[in-house]
């Protein structure tokens, strides 16, 4: 095994094999996860319900969070927002299980899906898996890190097309709420062709593809290649310690864009993304050590591009945006 505190060279038989196990003993409060779930479950199925009862009265979404009493009141008030809360929380657990089980392939030390429930516009904060061993060779990192993209990615596909089909025109709908939500590329692609010649503010999104337009924005955050996030690790699986710089570069870059929306009158959310550049600078800029310099194989060089092209389809400048301002 390891010797004065480095890692057994490359040329001992099974070194590799023996340190993953040294560290894939994974531990699980099966309870806090459960009730976290449930919890998450909550919130999201009343901002469900709230979406429901607007799209039923072709009324726009207001943020109000008047729901939480209605729940408090009579429970059973709120089922008819399971729809969006149950699609949701597919989307993200396919997400987090993606990382999860190949986590588990290369016996790395992982804790099942936190869930994080929160009174937001979207009843929750996303969930979370913690790695608590090293990941030590640049191709487990890539494939830990891919794998949630892309599982949450495929999820939300089959839900977005429904969700789109269930839609309907209303003109302006969009510009009547609180709120305007961004609309990704592949968002735009189905609905043009559901709705050919159709402005986006006219079309009324059903609150499932409204929880598949949430996995794209979380697949989108996921994927900006900076320090822990997802990205940042498809990124630093590529090109390693060069990407400290370019993460930092990112994140200016991200503060940037926030400060010019902040500053312009058609993108007042802008500080949504100074929050997660803030977020991103002092919590989420470290980089596991890989001790296995070996290049990634070309299918995984196909799986980075296909990464890419993910996050496009997925990314918009203002995701969430006032109105009347």
């Amino acid at each position: 095994m390891s010797t004065n505190g480095y890692p057994p060279t490359a040329v001992t038989p099974g070194w590799f094999e023996t340190l993953q196990e040294e560290y894939a003993r994974p531990r699980h409060p099966y309870w806090l996860h459960a009730l976290l779930l449930l919890l998450t479950l909550a919130t999201t199925t009343i901002v469900g319900s709230e979406l429901q009862h607007s799209f039923a009265q072709n009324q726009p979404f207001i943020v109000d969070f008047s729901g939480y009493a209605r729940f408090l009141r009579n429970p059973a008030s709120v089922l008819d927002g399971l729809p969006f809360s149950l699609t949701l929380l597919a989307i993200l657990l396919a997400h987090e299980m993606g990382h999860y089980l190949a986590a588990r392939y290369y016996r790395v030390n992982v804790t099942l899906p936190f869930f994080l429930p929160a009174p937001t516009l979207i009843g929750t904060f996303g969930a979370f898996i913690r790695i608590r061993s090293a990941i030590l060779a640049k191709r487990i990192l890539f494939d830990i890190g891919i794998a949630g993209p892309i599982a949450g990615f495929l999820t939300l596909l089959l839900p977005l097309i429904a969700g789109v089909s269930l839609s309907k025109v209303d003109a302006g709908i969009a510009l009547r709420g609180d709120v305007v939500f961004g609309t990704p590329l592949l968002l735009r692609l189905f609905e043009w062709i559901a709705f050919p010649g159709v402005s986006p503010n006219d079309i009324y999104l059903h609150p499932v593809a409204r929880a598949a337009w949430v996995g794209l924005l979380a697949t989108a955050l996921n994927l900006l290649p900076i320090g822990q996030l997802d990205g940042g690790h498809i990124m630093y699986a590529f090109f390693g310690e060069r990407t400290k710089i370019t993460s930092r570069i990112f994140v200016v870059g991200l503060a940037a864009l926030g400060a010019a929306q902040l500053f312009t009158s058609a993108y007042k959310m802008g500080y949504m993304w100074l929050f997660w550049a803030v977020v991103l600078l002092l919590l989420g800029m470290r980089h596991p050590v890989i001790v296995d310099p070996l290049p990634l194989s070309p299918r995984r060089r196909w799986l980075g591009l296909a990464a890419l092209v993910i996050f496009i389809l997925s990314f918009t400048l203002a995701p969430i945006r006032t109105t009347g301002l």
